[in-house]
């Protein structure tokens, strides 16, 4: 009987030796894989989660010169102060309804760009148009709102000295509030669909072209082929960044709305963003407007997880 344990043992031994060597070699084929992780993985660990510890300022009232550890606690005091605003159902009523242009108009825009790609057929053309559909996501906010005031300026803008040569008034885009939003997503629009595209294309380029194939030999029309083929391919995808998508929902882009504020949209362009940035950083109100943070930080975590769910009523995987 010992002998036998004996030799489990030694072959145990061997076993696990065997099984140490397999994980140090598979270690070694993954360590550039690993390195390249590395820096993103540090992103957000010193970027993301350790400043989250900072939440806790939300539920004080802070001060810089006391710091976490010995500013006053003041509890649920700050939320009660914020849903008590006089300015909360406009700021709430104005970011959900920016976002919701957003998603409803901007979201759609990338997925018929990549599938009006697909189907161009000279590829010098479509690698081109690519190419500079790309091109204006590394245009700053800057310089996109500037472009916009020197063509739409009331006095000075191109467009609108344009119209006064022809006898015409003049189009007044900046300075009528009721086209603010429709601006916001058009220049939202022009700025990302080309980039927000990639992740399109991507999936379009793992669709197997036997199945083109086979649709045409069964006589199936392009518009068939792309609601039978293309559109499938692409659902998961879809589906995916669109609960991402809702996560975003109560934010909207502070630099943008900032730059395109004027006195005259103030009323429909201030949202929960530049209003953190006014009572937070202008006025120093920061445990304020932490506590607005974490409201929208909630609200979106709330969306997404409704959002997720009724994805696997509807029988796909979802984000988890």
């Amino acid at each position: 009987m010992s002998e036998i344990s004996g030799q489990d043992v030694v072959r145990n031994a061997a076993v696990g030796r065997t099984r140490t060597k397999k994980d140090l070699r598979a270690w070694k084929r993954g360590m550039p894989l690993y390195l390249m992780i590395l820096p993103g993985f540090l992103y957000f660990i010193i970027f993301k989660y350790i400043p989250m510890a900072g939440i806790v300022i939300a539920f004080q009232q802070y001060d810089p010169f006391s710091g976490f550890w010995s500013s006053d606690w003041v509890g649920f005091e700050n939320f009660s102060k914020l849903f008590g605003e006089p300015d909360f159902f406009r700021l709430l009523w104005n970011t959900l309804t920016l976002s919701a242009l957003n998603l409803f108009l901007f979201f759609p825009a990338p997925i018929l760009l990549a599938l009006l790609m697909n189907e161009v057929r000279l590829a010098w053309f479509r690698k081109s148009a690519q190419t500079i559909v790309y091109i204006p996501h590394f245009v700053s906010w800057v310089i996109v709102v500037s472009i916009t005031i020197l063509l739409f300026s009331p006095q000075e803008g191109g467009f609108n000295k344009l119209l006064a040569d022809f006898g015409m008034p003049p189009f007044e885009l900046l300075t009528d509030r009721g086209y603010f939003r429709i601006l916001y997503v058009f220049q939202n629009i022009w700025k990302e669909a080309g980039w927000s595209a990639v992740i399109f294309f991507a999936a379009l380029a793992s669709v197997d072209p036997t199945l083109y194939e086979a649709a045409v030999v069964d006589g199936a029309s392009r518009w068939r082929q792309l609601w039978h083929i293309t559109l499938p391919a692409l659902r998961s995808t879809i589906i995916v960044l669109f609960i991402l998508r809702i996560g975003y929902m109560m934010n909207t882009g502070f630099e943008h709305i900032l730059l395109m504020q004027n006195p005259v949209n103030l009323q429909v362009a201030d949202v929960f963003d530049t209003f953190v940035y006014r009572v937070g950083i202008i006025q120093g109100d920061f445990s304020y407007t932490t506590a607005v943070g974490l409201f929208k930080a909630v609200v979106g975590l709330i969306l997404v997880l409704i959002a997720n769910r009724a994805a696997k009523k509807i029988g796909e995987e979802g984000v988890y």
